[in-house]
């Protein structure tokens, strides 16, 4: 079971905190640091000092960072077009050496998309089926060679398909709760699927759903990762697990139920229980970004227990 650091700049947090919290990642052993592709804070926060973008900063990240993994979960397909995120990522890949992984979803928080000016399209899973095609397709293209694509959202025609990743193949990741079209998607595209704050029973279905659909196609299941992305809050006792919960404005029971919370004990013991289910890697939502001290307890008392 490998543990990744998932931050939510949106709601407030600048590339210094960015850099402050990637650094702990790298020091203290986790396996990678991402970050959520959102320009709008939700809920009661003010979002100060206001968004960052997710792929500058993982540029930035990339040259400050030297074994961590970098990604998001998700790229939200409508903030950009296919052919220049397959440009932004490829370089972001050699920036870091090799070193990010590319999670993109459908987008779909229509708030944000009207505060900025953002088109906010009718049908999206039509329109990120089409990113994946394209995106991977530019990638794969033999150098030297040109892409053409022609479809219902998008048209490319003699594109030189470059640049290349760094890598020969940056792992895509694919998720969400959706009951036929996502795990075909997943079946088709991806290496990694996720289920987001997800229960363990949600999880086990739609895990279930995606190795169905692999078999469908002909892919061994077993080809994929299966991860899990939950929020955490752990403290070496039952009050500093109440002051963690406070900070970010939840409650300790909510918490345990729909998410990673309790004692490291406890959280050791769920943790377990998402990996009987197939589960390798879980993105610990990480709230609080201020806290550098229980990214230090969850590395001492939860990583080092799963180890």
């Amino acid at each position: 079971m490998r543990l990744r650091i998932f931050t939510e700049p949106q709601q407030g947090a600048d590339y210094d905190t960015l850099l402050k919290v990637a650094k702990a990642t790298e020091d203290l052993g986790f396996d990678a640091f991402y970050r959520s592709d959102h320009y709008l804070a939700m809920g009661d926060s003010d979002g100060l000092p206001g968004p960052t973008d997710a792929w500058i900063t993982l540029a930035g990240l990339a040259r400050e960072t030297s074994r961590i993994r970098l990604g998001t979960l998700m790229t939200a397909a409508t903030f950009r077009l296919p052919g220049t995120l397959a440009i932004q990522v490829a370089q972001v890949d050699a920036m870091s050496g090799g070193r990010v992984d590319f999670g993109l979803g459908s987008g779909w928080y229509e708030d944000e998309h009207t505060a900025y000016g953002i088109p906010f399209p009718k049908e999206k899973f039509g329109r990120l089926e089409e990113q994946l095609a394209i995106i991977t397709g530019l990638w794969e293209t033999p150098s030297g060679e040109k892409f053409d694509y022609e479809g219902t959202y998008y048209q490319l025609k003699e594109c030189p398909a470059l640049p290349k990743p760094y890598q020969e193949r940056i792992p895509v990741l694919i998720g969400g709760f959706g009951a036929k079209r996502t795990p075909r998607l997943a079946a088709r595209y991806a290496d990694e699927f996720n289920v987001p704050f997800g229960s363990l029973e949600d999880s086990k279905r739609q895990f279930d759903r995606v190795r169905d659909a692999a078999a469908e196609r002909g892919r061994d299941a077993d080809e994929l990762v299966y991860s899990n992305a939950l929020v955490v809050c752990v403290g070496k006792d039952d009050a500093e697990v109440a002051r963690r919960a406070a900070a970010i404005g939840r409650e300790v029971d909510e918490l345990k139920e729909n998410g990673l919370a309790g004692s490291p004990e406890e959280v050791v013991d769920k943790i377990g229980r998402y990996g009987e289910l197939g589960s390798s890697r879980i993105y610990l939502q990480i709230l609080d970004l201020s806290d550098l001290d229980h990214l230090a307890l969850i590395a001492d008392q939860v990583q080092a227990k799963l180890a």
